[in-house]
């Protein structure tokens, strides 16, 4: 599943940013904004106009993301379930 397509208020866990060319800047830039592997990651809010941005959290930041930006993260639920368990 992409960040893109995740309903506001669910976590997911981050699986991976999938570059769509080489040497892909926005990818790059995603990953060192902290979208990696195993991090939790939540959709907050959609902006109002074509719900753009999204406002994402990870970890304790939040940031807005176009929707073309977000599509390029894939993240799972299964894991995110896993971990919320595991802090409760």
């Amino acid at each position: 599943m992409k960040l893109s397509e995740l309903q506001r208020r669910t976590a997911a866990i981050v699986e991976a940013v999938e570059d769509q060319a080489p040497n892909d800047a926005i990818a790059r830039r995603l990953r060192e904004l902290g979208f990696v592997r195993g991090e939790r990651v939540e959709v907050m809010a959609a902006g109002p106009v074509s719900k753009e941005p999204l406002l994402v959290q990870i970890g304790f930041t939040r940031f807005a993301l176009r929707r073309t930006e977000a599509a390029r993260v894939r993240v799972s639920l299964e894991g995110a379930q896993a971990a919320a368990g595991a802090i409760a």
